[in-house]
């Protein structure tokens, strides 16, 4: 792929990514004016944060599906975009599953991001007692299969 390309998809990608941010303030400043601001924080958090994590993953989607597609991409760059796009299918997989998991618990609302150093949970409560602590890690160790010092929860009223 030629450098031209790649500028002119990293640039769209940005231009989209600007757009979707902006779009998202504008559309959410007004929902904070006819609701209780408490709610509207954490509501607007997780809700954001899904539509942040959505459209970043669309364009990372589009950009491996782009080389895949590309006439001029070496096998090894077509290769790799494979690899990594399978990977950010399994890691959203995973997420969705361990979300779900954890929601059934009797948890009201949940983000749970995995990399490769550490899995975050961001959990919808004031606070967390250390049985609703542990029902979390247990989740997260077998789905994600992740060590205990790489677990992260975070709760966020």
């Amino acid at each position: 792929m030629s450098k031209k390309k790649k500028i002119i998809i990293l640039a769209t990608m940005f231009v989209l990514l600007v757009a979707t941010g902006y779009l998202n303030i504008v559309l959410n400043g007004g929902a904070t004016t006819t609701t209780n601001s408490e709610n509207v924080v954490t509501g607007n958090f997780f809700t954001t944060y899904r539509t942040d994590r959505q459209t970043t993953r669309d364009e990372e989607m589009a950009y491996y599906d782009a080389i895949i597609a590309s006439a001029t991409a070496s096998a090894e760059a077509k290769a790799n975009a494979e690899a990594k796009k399978q990977e950010l299918v399994n890691n959203m997989e995973m997420e969705l599953v361990t979300e779900g998991l954890i929601r059934a618990k009797g948890f009201e609302d949940v983000i749970v991001t995995n990399s490769n150093s550490a899995v975050n949970v961001i959990v919808k409560s004031a606070e967390l007692t250390s049985s609703e602590v542990a029902q979390i890690v247990s989740i997260v160790k077998e789905q994600c299969n992740a060590s205990l010092e790489n677990i992260k929860i975070i709760p966020v009223e």
